[in-house]
């Protein structure tokens, strides 16, 4: 099985969540055991000597991808979270979406001075989630930040979206 063929185990949803969307369904290669190594191999090579220390992972499905890069790593996992679901005190950004406003916390001890961090979601698409937690992840003042999606909408320009100075890599573009 090569990178490419992972798009082959994406299920496209037409209309969902709204009416001229095509959602591209990651669970139906989440769940096929060859293409979910394949996934965790390709996303963790591309960090393997980048010194990471920490994964953030965008709730919810940057959970998955997140954790796996987190684990073969051998580094910290912190969960960006929506508002009130972290139990300690947090830090926020409120961002606009293309239906309204939404906000992104995280623990406000989760990430120090020192740490290398590879921030992760599933999919890009317009970028508002994922530049809302770049600016509050860089106002930890890490080392160094890197970001990474599985799949990437490119007709959507959302990467036009994020900060310069920091690396962005897809392992799938559309």
């Amino acid at each position: 099985m090569k990178l490419e063929d992972l798009k082959l185990e994406i299920r496209n949803v037409p209309d969902f969540p709204t009416k001229g969307i095509m959602f591209r369904d990651l669970t139906t290669m989440l769940k096929n055991a060859a293409s979910l190594q394949l996934m965790s191999r390709e996303l963790a090579a591309l960090y393997r000597d980048k010194g990471i220390t920490k994964v953030v992972g965008i709730e919810s499905r940057g959970f998955i991808g997140g954790s796996i890069l987190a684990y073969e790593l051998g580094c910290g996992f912190v969960p960006a979270r929506k508002p009130g679901k972290l139990p300690s005190v947090t830090v926020k950004k409120s961002y606009a979406k293309e239906y309204g406003i939404d906000t992104i916390e995280l623990h406000s001890d989760a990430i120090s001075s020192d740490d290398v961090v590879l921030i992760h979601d599933d999919l890009l698409a317009t970028g508002g989630t994922m530049a809302a937690c770049c600016e509050l992840v860089k106002s930890m003042n890490p080392e160094k930040i890197y970001v990474n999606f599985i799949v990437e909408l490119e007709s959507l320009h959302g990467r036009d979206t994020l900060p310069d100075d920091i690396e962005v890599t897809s392992l799938l573009k559309y």
